[in-house]
């Protein structure tokens, strides 16, 4: 589905972009990859932005690891998969986190307030014109956006935290209860607090991400994150291969442990290579740029492209989805098993059924088209074309040329929808099929944030290599 610079009388046309196998092949074997960061290794500037980017990381990662006040740290560790951490919405959020939701540490809320905050403040910059137009206003009015989004992260974090810190207490998993009277009040919020004061700590690092290290700090943090849950995922794959116990099967059932085992490892490799391929795709619209004469020296007539992503969107419609189908099942668990709601939710809408992966294959759609409609304004585009001089060839500027930019933009943006969906949900319906599968549910997401983070600070690094070895036009 690669786009390529179309041939003549051609406004937008498949991109020819030679064989993807080898190319799908090289990044597999870290050539590219490798040969990137070794070039930006021996600049200097660079050099002090990865090492400070890692050191980020590395204090995150402490972090995570950190247990917050007045939680009973044996209880969790023996009861994190019974008391409903690690399933349905929690599932998602723990795998955000790096396992540090389900340990209650103080990371444990992640990046998800920040993030949360920062969809709603661009909603906001919709609904609310003043807030357009301020983010609209240069440095200034991106910094006035950036301190509202600060303060709407902590109102979030505060109330996110609140639940989380009354969902443990549900589970008995504090080490004082209700009964305790004041010194249970205080320490709900000494842990309220320090969860508060973990989200605050990750949005500032993150932020210290894009100012002095490679960029893109919310996603260095949660490529962090999945990266350290491969030991938990691997230790899963193993756990195919043996009894209840922890000792080797024997005969068709260790065939059968190895077979899945294997499938599951081909998945992966067949995942992330859909990933890389997709992730690079794009289809390009061919500007014509009419011929203007300044004084004695004739500028424009030539022509560039303007690229329509494949998967614009990236996981961001994965993520609200899963949020929003995950909603009934956890307000399910918070009920007994023989309760008559819990019963239906689990039963008919519960995690894995026919209906939740339906619904969920119909919010990533939604979803998907939803960003892109907050995100990509074809009028504006078109406006901005005109204003440079240019047009696509066969359409009038204006009105035209904006029908034709959100024509192909659907489109693109169904087949991203398409392909996230498969992602996701395919390894969703596998571990519905076979429950020994069922670990696979978020892999697909997390592969698809994984690749999509490596792939995005490779080209930002070689872009600033570029920007470095740039010697000016006179050169």
């Amino acid at each position: 589905m690669k786009a390529n610079n179309p041939g003549s009388g051609a406004a937008a046309q498949p991109r020819r972009s030679g064989n993807v196998f080898t190319r799908i092949g090289k990044w597999f074997a870290g050539n590219d990859l490798l040969q990137t960061f070794s070039n930006a290794w021996k600049i200097p500037d660079l050099r002090k932005k990865m090492l400070f980017t890692l050191m980020i990381i590395l204090l995150y990662r402490i972090g995570a690891n950190l247990y917050v006040p007045f939680v009973d740290t044996d209880a969790i560790q023996s009861n994190a998969q019974i008391s409903g951490l690690t399933s349905g919405l929690f599932g998602m959020i723990n795998l955000f986190s790096g396992g540090a939701f389900e340990q209650a540490s103080l990371f444990a809320l992640s990046v998800s307030p920040y993030i949360t905050a920062s969809i709603v403040m661009q909603l906001l910059q919709i609904a609310i014109p003043k807030l357009g137009e301020m983010a609209k206003d240069g440095d200034e009015g991106k910094q006035k956006i950036n301190k509202i989004t600060r303060i709407l992260t902590v109102a979030l974090a505060l109330i996110t935290a609140y639940g989380y810190v009354q969902l443990l207490s549900s589970y008995g998993l504090l080490l004082v209860s209700s009964s305790n009277g004041g010194m249970y009040w205080f320490a709900m919020a000494v842990m309220v607090l320090c969860l508060c004061a973990g989200a605050s700590i990750i949005m500032w690092l993150a932020e210290r991400i894009n100012e002095h290290g490679i960029g893109n700090g919310v996603s260095i943090i949660l490529f962090a994150n999945i990266i350290s849950r491969g030991g938990a995922m691997l230790n899963s794959m193993i756990a195919m291969m043996q009894d209840s116990r922890g000792d080797w099967l024997e005969g068709w059932q260790l065939a059968l442990g190895i077979f899945e085992f294997v499938l599951s490892l081909v998945l992966s490799v067949v995942v992330v290579g859909l990933v890389v391929w997709f992730t690079n795709s794009e289809e390009r619209i061919r500007i014509q740029y009419a011929k203007k004469v300044v004084g004695r020296k004739m500028y424009g007539g030539q022509s560039s492209n303007l690229p329509l992503k494949m998967n614009m969107a990236g996981v961001m419609p994965i993520i609200f989805a899963s949020s929003i189908v995950s909603i009934l099942p956890t307000i399910a668990g918070f009920f007994s098993s023989t309760n008559g709601f819990n019963k239906f939710v689990t039963n008919y809408l519960g995690t894995g059924t026919p209906a939740y992966i339906l619904i969920y294959f119909v919010l990533i759609f939604a979803f998907s088209y939803f960003y892109i409609m907050i995100s990509f304004n074809p009028i504006e585009v078109a406006n901005n074309i005109k204003s440079n001089g240019g047009s696509i060839k066969g359409y009038r500027s204006g009105t035209e040329t904006a029908a034709y930019i959100k024509k192909h933009l659907n489109r693109v943006t169904t087949i991203g929808a398409v392909f996230l969906a498969v992602i996701a949900g395919v390894p969703m319906v596998i571990g519905a099929l076979v429950p020994s599968f069922s670990s696979l549910a978020f892999s697909g997401s997390s592969l698809l944030i994984v690749v999509g983070v490596v792939l995005e600070t490779v080209r930002t690094i070689e872009a600033q290599m570029k920007l470095r070895n740039y010697k000016g036009f006179l050169d």
